[in-house]
């Protein structure tokens, strides 16, 4: 055990500030992904940008970063402290032989100074640099394409309204890989070629994709795949992807276009022409038409994550396919000639068929992302479905509305599955209180009414 600590090396993550819930999870989860385990004595600051980690290799660090959208930069961490004076005696303790590699006289090199929650002036920042003058540097500096470039990084702390006059803390290292926060922009849905109502965010997509551990040749399904979204993210890092929808129209790409100043979807509007505009047609298997509710899949161990936006109701309530014997006034017609019938399909019954299909057909140690909708004034973590087969991994929070919000769910399956386990959610405590979360619709918009009624009472006053 203390060769394996004195193995651990240290490293300085710079997180973005966004989606503070979700970037915890998905370290985690890409450290495990990588081959290493995160440390419950991490020096983490959950809502800080700046988490030190230790890390078995650079090579693993470097791992981290191709796939992470919540981090920014990673750093081998020289030192660092809680003034100039605690930083700069850090940095002397540093092993100069780790140091030495990086500063012959034959490198070239740069410091640069980034600052959070707060800006210095240029003659600042070389004060700063300068005080390093009693670092081993014999290289030369060079502005532009440097081979090593070194950071100082200062914590003004979290409060724009109360700004101190010196850092909270403050580190020094070697930049070692940027993250891939670029990802957000190049797979924005605005220069998506097929989008619906419900399209994931991009950000979202991708951090979707890491909490489930998506890696190259996986195979991915999403059985409420809409118009594809989430197989996007997990195409790009490798993995071939599948879904089904009940929706005819959505997954032909037919019918009306839900683009500003378009009326109709164009002849090459699918979920195929999406993956295509991002270079990944040749990771997409397909997408069907069925029913979630039902099974068209044989038995067995099939996917290795699923990743999945249930509906929520929050549009249209939740439907299945039904019999002509339920109501005559369900039947919808599509097009070319394509009928159906639906019947109601409450929200407690959606997820808890997600579950058992996916205790079914999760490979072992797969897992499974989606959202659950959640009405706050009533969340308790006892009604998050859970099935035997399932373990939970984590559960993050998405703001919706003052009342509402939708959680972030990953489950790892960690059993197999055999026909005891085919209901066993009727038998759970969670399965009860979570039925009164099938009324989430009328929830959420009786909250928007309620909302929309205060803003009128007080643009009166």
């Amino acid at each position: 055990m203390a060769l394996a600590a004195q193995a651990l090396r240290r490293y300085l993550l710079l997180l973005a500030q966004e989606h503070l819930e979700f970037r915890l999870p998905e370290i985690t989860s890409l450290l495990s992904l990588c081959g290493g385990q995160f440390s419950g004595e991490q020096e983490i600051r959950v809502n800080s940008p700046f988490w030190i980690l230790n890390i078995p290799s650079e090579e693993m660090a470097r791992g981290l970063m191709k796939r992470t959208v919540c981090a920014k930069s990673i750093f081998e961490l020289w030192g660092h402290g809680r003034s100039a004076e605690e930083l700069y005696a850090s940095l002397k303790n540093y092993p100069t032989d780790k140091m030495l590699p990086y500063l012959q006289s034959d490198s070239t090199y740069k410091v640069h100074i980034h600052t959070f929650n707060k800006t210095l002036t240029q003659a600042q920042k070389i004060k700063k640099i300068d005080a390093l003058e009693f670092l081993p540097f014999k290289g030369k500096v060079r502005l532009k394409n440097p081979e090593h470039i070194f950071w100082i990084l200062e914590d003004y702390g979290m409060n724009p309204n109360d700004v101190p006059e010196e850092p909270i803390h403050l580190y020094f290292g070697r930049w070692i890989a940027d993250g891939q926060r670029e990802l957000i922009e190049s797979y924005s849905v605005k220069k998506r070629h097929f989008i619906g109502n419900t399209s994931m965010d991009a950000c979202l997509s991708f951090i979707m994709a890491n909490h489930g551990r998506v890696k190259p040749n996986d195979v991915v399904y999403d059985p409420f795949v809409g118009t594809g979204g989430l197989l996007i993210s997990s195409a790009h890092f490798g993995a071939y992807v599948c879904g089904t929808d009940i929706d005819y129209n959505t997954i032909h790409g037919l019918g009306k276009a839900t683009r500003k100043n378009q009326k109709w979807r164009g002849p090459d509007e699918n979920i195929r022409a999406n993956l295509r505009q991002y270079g990944l047609e040749k990771y997409y298997l397909d997408a069907l038409v069925a029913d979630s509710s039902r099974p068209i899949w044989r038995k067995g161990m099939l996917f290795d994550a699923i990743i999945t936006d249930p509906p929520y109701g929050i549009r249209e309530a939740p439907r299945r396919m039904g019999s002509q014997k339920e109501t005559v006034k369900s039947v919808e017609r599509s097009t070319e000639n394509h009928f159906f019938v639906s019947s109601s399909y409450h929200l407690s019954d959606i997820f808890f068929d997600l579950l058992k299909f996916a205790a079914e057909c999760l490979v072992m140690g797969g897992r499974l992302v989606y959202w659950l909708p959640i009405y706050r004034p009533e969340y308790t973590e006892e009604i998050i479905p859970r099935h035997p087969c399932l373990k939970l991994i984590s559960n993050c929070e998405q703001m919706l509305s003052s009342h509402t919000s939708r959680r972030l769910i990953t489950m790892e399956k960690v059993k197999e599955f055999k026909d005891q386990d085919e209901n066993s959610y009727l038998l759970d405590d969670q399965y009860m209180p979570y039925r009164g979360h099938n009324s989430f619709r009328e929830k959420y918009f009786s909250g928007v009414t309620k909302r929309i009624a205060k803003e009128e009472k007080d643009n009166q006053k």
